[in-house]
């Protein structure tokens, strides 16, 4: 890896990643579906943030997965199959209230799905 701090970015990615998936193996009647969620899309976001920092561009602070792959897309092309689908929305709806939101147990799973994928992919260009 780049530097220490690209690689303190991808442990904390790797961490979110984990407690998603720990949170996936209990039973079903006891999973915190929203938390698995927010993790999962915590996960790619510091994925991405790792790999921008790796390559010294500047990101805007945001929770926007879109955003943050149309960078890396620019720096690297691979990054086109990479998809975010609906993680980004799970940074802020599904820790309030105000908009709420419970996802279902698949939709965590693929959440995870897609977290998993996006951070594999990331981790292996270091």
């Amino acid at each position: 890896m780049a530097s220490e701090i690209v690689k303190q970015w991808m442990i904390k990615a790797q961490h979110d990643l984990l407690l998603a998936q720990h949170e996936l193996e209990r039973n079903e009647n006891e999973i915190v579906t929203d938390g698995v969620c927010f993790h999962c899309q915590q996960c790619a976001e510091k994925s991405f943030k790792a790999f921008l920092i790796s390559k010294n561009s500047i990101f805007p602070r945001t929770h926007d997965l879109e955003s943050l792959l149309k960078q890396c897309i620019v720096i690297d092309s691979t990054f086109e199959q990479i998809e975010t689908g609906m993680l980004t929305g799970y940074a802020i709806e599904v820790r309030y209230p105000d908009d709420f939101y419970l996802p279902d147990i698949p939709e965590a799973r693929e959440a995870y799905r897609i977290a998993k994928t996006v951070y594999e992919f990331i981790n292996g260009h270091f």
